[in-house]
């Protein structure tokens, strides 16, 4: 089966899935210079699966170099390559950043620009601010789609009594055992028809460290069911819950699996399971964590 898409509220349509992503264990914390070829190649092999493939890339990552020369030796056509680029503040503005990151990555708009976080107090200019440079990226064509990223809901609620045009997303740590970030955030996104993007979707597999018990079970139920590995069936509940699922990998196979969960559909007794069973775990929070562990308790 084709690739998926979620309708965003602009009308435009985004690819149900990003496969690849130039974060997690390709951030570049050291912000050294040197391409790293392992990420290279791996941005090639996913340029090479057909149909659209949706990229996740930010300035925090560092990660431009490596996404110019993928590109650069990619025979995909621009109009089938979705990037995503996030303004995380080490550029004074956000127009400023995707200016240059355009120049770095050697395009000439991204499909989707995010406010990386909601977290201002120590810029010249609150996170409404932030908004109108992105609203004014927006119109001009530099950004087809924009949005925010780690936004609770009184930061979203800020942005839309002030916005001119509403955030198309909000990228958020979500997977089975963190369903909000933040108190409420999913029911209110689904009610402003803001599209939730879920990066870490996969923590219940990533962080699992030997641990068994009804959830795992289930999932191995499911995988025998339908032929996918665990990963496949949590990537499918997490579209199947209208949440566009951000992933990545170091593992070639593991690229190419992600882009494999449009053969298959869980019932909708199954997705409920699954969200009951995980919303009766420990919260798995990874990211952003002195800022929203207090929700934890």
């Amino acid at each position: 089966m084709s690739l998926k898409f979620f309708t965003l509220a602009n009308g435009n349509k985004i690819p149900a899935i990003s496969i690849i992503g130039t974060g997690t264990q390709w951030y570049n914390a050291s912000k050294d210079p040197t391409i790293n070829e392992a990420l290279v190649s791996q941005l090639k092999h996913a340029l090479s699966i057909p149909g659209i493939v949706h990229i996740d890339a930010a300035e925090n990552y560092s990660r431009y170099p490596e996404l110019a020369k993928a590109l650069k030796e990619s025979n995909k056509p621009r109009d089938q390559i979705w990037i995503t680029d996030k303004y995380s503040k080490f550029a004074e503005t956000p127009i400023e950043h995707l200016n240059s990151s355009l120049k770095a990555i050697g395009v000439d708009y991204v499909d989707l620009y995010l406010i990386h976080d909601p977290f201002y107090e120590n810029k010249k200019y609150d996170i409404v601010q932030a908004w109108r440079y992105a609203e004014q990226l927006y119109k001009e064509g530099k950004a087809k789609n924009i949005g925010v990223s780690n936004f609770a809901v009184e930061d979203l609620k800020k942005i839309l009594e002030a916005a001119e045009i509403k955030p198309q997303v909000n990228q958020i740590e979500y997977n089975a055992f963190l369903q909000n970030q933040t108190p409420g955030i999913y029911k209110f996104a689904k009610e402003n028809n803001i599209l939730l993007e879920a990066y870490a979707p996969l923590g219940p597999l990533s962080e699992r460290k030997g641990e068994t018990g009804e959830f795992y079970d289930f999932l191995d139920e499911l995988t025998k069911k339908y032929g996918k590995d665990q990963g496949q069936v949590l990537l499918r509940w997490v579209y199947q819950t209208g949440v566009l699922p951000v992933t990545t990998s170091s593992k070639p196979e593991r690229i190419t699996g992600s882009s494999q969960i449009w053969d298959f559909e869980l019932t909708d007794d199954e997705v409920f399971k699954i969200s009951k069973l995980g919303a009766q775990h420990k919260p798995l929070r990874q990211y952003w964590v002195p800022q929203y562990e207090k929700y934890d308790k």
